[in-house]
């Protein structure tokens, strides 16, 4: 099981409720002696990461399978996944419970990658620089980050080349998400490559590049990257 795979303080990683300035002490993954920490990362996970996460999935992960099942027949996951599916994604791999508008929930310098797919447009600006930040903090010297987020100029280039109804309805609908039934769904922001770039550079960011799909430093990237046509990639080096 993923739980095997990493040892966290007890002390320091209760899962239960979201907190602010919480600090988790962990060790490397035994596999390859690296920490590795998947932020905002839903139920994409992987054998080895850290799963860092407010949703309801990371709150019960750690409770008895029995909540898992009921949890299942409840949320929407029954849509993209089989119960057997729902159940072994939350007892066999690593969840934190956690708001990430405080920040990434680890030590200075303890991190030697960082991932995060499809989340940081879900924050308003000020809370996205903030856990851009924080997760400069938590990056050992010379680890890395890689942040995937919808592309703004690839929607601009469906605008001005494709103004058809469909594409409209589509940037609409996907770009510039505005669910009234869930506030964590909407897009608060939106970034092309100038625009992160800028902000990572400002942080203290270096060696910031925009990469291809599945091609980068961070390990497990052909597992990990996802919606290779509207994306964009972006690593950058502490």
């Amino acid at each position: 099981m993923g739980f095997n795979r990493f040892l966290v303080d007890s002390s320091t990683a209760i899962i239960g409720r979201v907190r602010r300035n919480r600090r988790i002490k962990v060790k490397a993954d035994l596999r390859d002696g690296f920490v590795k920490v998947n932020i905002g990362s839903g139920l994409e996970v992987k054998n080895g990461w850290i799963n860092v996460d407010a949703s309801l999935n990371a709150l019960i992960a750690s409770w008895p399978p029995i909540f898992h099942k009921i949890l299942y027949q409840l949320s929407g996951s029954s849509k993209y996944y089989s119960k057997k599916q729902y159940c072994d994604l939350l007892s066999k791999h690593i969840f934190v419970h956690h708001d990430l508008t405080y920040g990434i929930p680890m030590e200075d310098e303890s991190v030697d990658y960082i991932f995060s797919s499809h989340f940081l447009e879900h924050l308003f600006k000020t809370d996205a620089n903030r856990l851009l930040v924080d997760c400069y903090r938590a990056l050992k010297i010379g680890g890395t980050l890689r942040v995937s987020v919808p592309d703004l100029a690839y929607a601009v280039s469906l605008y001005s080349h494709e103004k058809s109804d469909e594409t409209l309805r589509m940037l609409n609908d996907y770009f510039f998400v505005d669910y009234n039934e869930s506030f964590l769904a909407r897009h608060k922001y939106m970034y092309d490559f100038e625009l992160l770039q800028s902000i990572l550079q400002k942080i203290g960011f270096s060696q910031i590049s925009q990469c291809a799909f599945q091609v980068g430093k961070i390990p497990d990237i052909k597992f990990l990257d996802n919606r290779p046509v509207d994306s964009l990639f972006v690593e950058a080096v502490k």
